[in-house]
């Protein structure tokens, strides 16, 4: 029985989101395999979602970034998260070594933690990275100018492009950014699990009237402290449905958790959706030609590919952060929804497909 240990990186949930199709399409091609997840992201993440037998080990992977919610990004924090994390460095790599050894993987498959990476290495494991971005990209922007914490800052990204450096593969679905780090990049088409919709259980469900809209206001893993529900309630037509708990009195806003509706089937079956521009997000959104108003970070590396292919590829109109906290909305979803399709529709969602093909090799019983 081939076991694959997959490190899945806690920021958020897009890396899982990234890895699961992946994952269901390996299950396909390799008879009776079984995944190790090494991660924080929560167990219920996967039931559901992931169809192969699994089973899941917590443990800090990586740092990524410490955020504030998930528009703001405290780089003081992060940085700081990193030196706790990579004081230990070798002590961390020796031990995740061993635990890897004493499970017998085939293979090591990381999206994307570079502790997984070298210590698979160590281990001599095969060991591949799967992601649009890396940590040292997403890093880079944020050194410091003054010295001595920018010398300490180049360091640890140091620590992070040599462990990189040790994979066999990296696997990058499309759209990404460079990676300089990883000595192959092979490049494979985008990643999202297509999925039915159901728009006329939703809006059953919701008791939504023909004219009215229903807006997905999703911004992945990393939570909202707060919506302005006042503001929403009285933009009619429109009717929302939130990954927060909604107070009682709020009678056109619904939680998700009070649907039996997975994410993507919310997602294709709304009228519009309402987020960051993160990777799984943005991309099952064009998938599904689902028009979107996006809220921009502007200090992540990878946004800007990934609004790219949605104007490319979709409809999608931007909101400013400070519109979006003072819930003036109603002007970007109006303009979202009427957007024509692009005449440049995405290619076909292959890229799980085509990753598990280069993966399947190492897996053979």
């Amino acid at each position: 029985m081939p076991v694959i240990w997959c490190a899945i990186s806690g920021h958020g949930f897009g890396h899982a989101a990234q890895v699961v199709p992946v994952l269901n399409e390996l299950g396909q091609r390799v008879r009776n395999l079984t995944a190790v997840l090494r991660t924080p992201v929560p167990e219920w993440f996967f039931q559901g979602r992931l169809n192969i037998p699994w089973t899941r080990s917590e443990s800090e992977q990586d740092i990524g970034c410490v955020q504030r919610g998930p528009l703001w990004i405290d780089v003081p924090g992060t940085w700081e998260e990193l030196r706790r994390f990579h004081a230990t460095w070798e002590a961390r790599v020796s031990e995740e070594a061993e635990m890897i050894r004493s499970t017998k993987p085939a293979l090591v498959l990381a999206d994307i933690p570079y502790l997984a990476i070298q210590a698979g290495a160590q281990a001599e494991i095969p060991t591949i990275g799967l992601c649009s971005l890396s940590w040292d990209r997403i890093l880079k922007p944020f050194l410091s100018d003054q010295e001595p914490a920018r010398k300490d800052q180049l360091q640890i990204l140091q620590h992070i492009e040599q462990a990189y450096a040790q994979a066999d593969l990296m696997i990058q679905p499309a759209p990404g950014i460079p990676l300089n780090a990883f000595r192959q990049v092979v490049e494979v088409g985008p990643i999202a699990q297509e999925t039915a919709p159901e728009p006329a259980r939703l809006r059953e469900m919701l008791g939504a009237a023909p004219d009215e809209q229903i807006v997905l206001v999703a911004f992945g893993g990393v939570a909202l402290d707060s919506l302005p529900f006042s503001r929403m309630a009285q933009m009619e037509p429109y009717r929302f449905v939130v990954s927060q708990p909604v107070p009682a009195s709020f009678k056109r806003i619904t939680a998700v958790t009070s649907l039996p509706l997975s994410f993507r089937t919310l997602l294709a079956s709304s009228d519009l959706v309402m987020t960051k521009p993160g990777y799984s997000t943005i991309v099952e959104a064009v998938a599904a030609g689902t028009p979107v108003v996006y809220v921009r970070r502007y200090n992540f590396a990878d946004e800007a590919s990934l609004v790219d292919y949605l104007h490319q590829h979709g409809r999608g109109v931007e909101l400013s952060s400070g519109d979006f906290e003072a819930g003036q909305w109603r002007d970007a979803l109006e303009a979202a929804w009427s957007l024509p399709s692009s005449t440049k529709p995405p290619a076909s969602p292959t890229g799980a497909a085509e990753a598990a093909r280069l993966l399947a090799d190492y897996l053979k019983e």
